[in-house]
C-alpha cells in the first residue's frame, strides 16, 4: 500500500515549508490558517507525490439561531469522511472529521466542508498548530438557546409545513399585539386555535425570547388563568 508512503512524503515536505497564520480574526484579534492558504500549500504537494483527497460527507445538520441584532444564523455541522488514495496503486486510507461553521446566507455548508477539510489535513499531515484556529474570520454573536428551543427539538424540521402555518398565525398575533394595541384580541385568537403543546412551543420560539408580544401574552394568559405554554 503506497498511500501511507504518499502521506509521508506530503507530511515531509509540510515539515519544511509549513503553513503560516497570515489571516486575522479582526473581531477576536487572534491568527489563523485560513482554507486559501492550507490549499495552496498543499495542491502542488499532493500532486509531486500522487496524493488524491475525496471528500463523502456521511452526515449533516442544520440549525437556524438568531444572532445578538435579531437576524437569522444557519448553524451548520457536517460528517465527512476523505479518502487520501495513493494514484499509483489506488491504496487508500480514510480520515472521518466534523466540521462546523456559522453563516447568515446560504455559505454554512461550505465552510462547514471547509473546516472540515482544514483539519483531517492538518491532524492526517500533523501540521503544527497554535493558539485558537477558527473555520472563519469572522465571529458571530449569538443569542442563548431558550429552554423552549431545547423542549423542541428537531420538532420543527420535520414538520416544515406547521411550522409555515404557526409561522403566519405568529405574524397575526404581532401584528394583533404591536401594531393594534390588541393583546386579549391576540390571545383570544391563540386559544381558538387548540395547538397542541408541541405546536405552542414551536409558536413560542418564533416569536423569539425578548418578544414583546410574548410579554404581552403571558400578562393576559396570567389575567385569564390560562397559560399559554410553559418555559
Amino acid at each position: 500500500m503506497k498511500v501511507f508512503r504518499a502521506i509521508n512524503a506530503v507530511q515531509a515536505d509540510l515539515a519544511k515549508l509549513g503553513i503560516a497564520k497570515d489571516s486575522t480574526n479582526t473581531q477576536q484579534n487572534y491568527k489563523f490558517r485560513g482554507i486559501d492558504a492550507v490549499y495552496n500549500a498543499l495542491a502542488p504537494l499532493l500532486a509531486k507525490h500522487g496524493l488524491c483527497i475525496l471528500p463523502r460527507v456521511i452526515s449533516r445538520e442544520c440549525i437556524e439561531r438568531a444572532s445578538a441584532k435579531g437576524t437569522a444564523l444557519f448553524y451548520v455541522t457536517v460528517g465527512v469522511e476523505f479518502d487520501f488514495v495513493a494514484s499509483e496503486d489506488g491504496s487508500k486510507h480514510t480520515v472521518t472529521t466534523y466540521g462546523e461553521a456559522m453563516d447568515s446566507g446560504d455559505k454554512a455548508t461550505n465552510k462547514a466542508m471547509s473546516a472540515a477539510y482544514e483539519y483531517a489535513c492538518m491532524q492526517a499531515f500533523s501540521i503544527p498548530t497554535e493558539g485558537d484556529n477558527d473555520a472563519d474570520a469572522t465571529t458571530h454573536e449569538v443569542v442563548r438557546i431558550s429552554p423552549v428551543a431545547n423542549a423542541l427539538g428537531e420538532w420543527g424540521n420535520e414538520h416544515p409545513q406547521e411550522m409555515a402555518e404557526l409561522r403566519e398565525l405568529a405574524a397575526d398575533v404581532v401584528h394583533l399585539v404591536e401594531v393594534e394595541n390588541k393583546p386579549a384580541a391576540a390571545h383570544a385568537k391563540l386559544t381558538q386555535q387548540n395547538l397542541d403543546n408541541e405546536q405552542r412551543l414551536a409558536l413560542w420560539g418564533v416569536l423569539g425570547p425578548n418578544s414583546k408580544t410574548r410579554t404581552a401574552l403571558k400578562k393576559e394568559a396570567e389575567r385569564a388563568r390560562q397559560p399559554v405554554v410553559a418555559e
